[in-house]
């Protein structure tokens, strides 16, 4: 676990190992989020966040819902920024929101973000970008 400023850092030079291993190995490394077409699901790197008042009880479970709102009006700015292929993983089948459509829900694994039934009980946690 890292602080959130860190993620990327700590992506960024996962990444770059894997591709130096991979290159030692003879391997090519791909980042594709559907690298083998097929009727399956892909992988969308599910991550987990939050902010404090999110996290804060009572009341961190409003400012979710608030979140929410707000990420619908640029779910397209959001789902451009994300990067190529994802229209072949984001189809509504597997698990998977349609990449057309916001969604979320609580317990709910069908949507483009889910917030866990505890975080709803607690009225404080975080959510999770699928």
């Amino acid at each position: 676990p890292c602080d959130g400023i860190d993620q990327g850092d700590h992506l960024t030079m996962a990444r770059y190992l894997l591709n130096r291993v991979g290159e030692c190995f003879g391997c090519v490394v791909s980042f594709d989020p559907k690298p083998i077409p097929g009727d399956w699901n892909g992988a969308g790197c599910p991550t987990s966040f939050s902010t404090l008042p999110m996290r804060t009880a009572p009341g961190g479970f409003g400012i979710i819902r608030e979140c929410m709102v707000k990420l619908e009006r640029r779910h397209v700015e959001h789902i451009n920024a994300y990067g190529e292929g994802n229209e072949r993983r984001l189809t509504g089948m597997h698990e998977t929101a349609h990449i057309d459509t916001f969604s979320w829900g609580v317990g709910n694994s069908l949507g483009h973000l889910r917030v866990s039934r505890t975080t709803e009980m607690l009225d404080a946690g975080f959510l999770e970008d699928r």
